[in-house]
């Protein structure tokens, strides 16, 4: 299910598809603290031109669902910018890293070709998977991010996964207070493709 966020009530001159999982649906915290509602709230007051957030994350969702679904969505809404935050489940299920890679690498591909700019956001999986399936899990995102030329946050729960209060009980979702962090996590590296789709078509 696609869950619009709107702006500030004027119209969009720019639209950011978000591709992700409960990590960005918000899975267990308020809606209104949740990390990509504060993202709506910061561009509407840093931005001047307009942004209009497509949150199309879906708890428990895989690459392999987003990637069959991000067609679809691509058609639908246009946008110039689309966010890839997923694989983390298919980390947590074990799935063969060359599975995530293809998948992710097909995602990039297909929102390339659609003409949106990317942007990656990395994840890591607890290290009680093994040394050599975590790494390679690890690794996954930046070698795609050096493969395809894309925008990378290399880690989307740095400085929350082991901070006391920023954790769900399960271990696993991060908290309301955590929410500022994880959009501070992604802000910097988003600003860049922000200020390039503005200078490329004027607005």
């Amino acid at each position: 299910m696609v869950a619009p966020v709107h702006g500030n009530g004027q119209p969009a001159d720019h639209t950011l598809l978000l591709m992700g999982d409960s990590l960005s649906a918000a899975y267990g915290v308020e809606s209104d603290t949740a990390w990509v509602n504060l993202l709506q709230a910061r561009l509407d007051t840093d931005r001047d031109e307009a942004w209009r957030v497509i949150n199309a994350s879906i708890s428990g969702e895989t690459t392999d669902g987003g990637a069959r679904r991000l067609p679809d969505l691509l058609a639908r809404h246009q946008p110039d910018l689309v966010i890839i935050e997923l694989g983390g489940n298919d980390g947590l299920r074990g799935f063969q890293p060359d599975v995530i890679e293809q998948n992710l690498s097909q995602m990039i591909t297909d929102s390339r070709d659609a003409g949106a700019r990317v942007m990656l956001i990395g994840m890591e999986i607890p290290p009680n998977y093994g040394r050599r399936y975590t790494e390679l899990f690890a690794s996954l995102y930046p070698k795609l991010a050096e493969l395809h030329d894309t925008a990378l946050v290399r880690f989307f729960l740095e400085g929350i996964y082991d901070q006391p209060g920023m954790m769900q009980e399960d271990g696993i979702h991060p908290t309301d207070p955590a929410q500022p962090k994880l959009l501070d996590n992604v802000w910097p590296t988003l600003v860049p493709l922000l200020d390039e789709i503005s200078s490329v078509t004027g607005s």
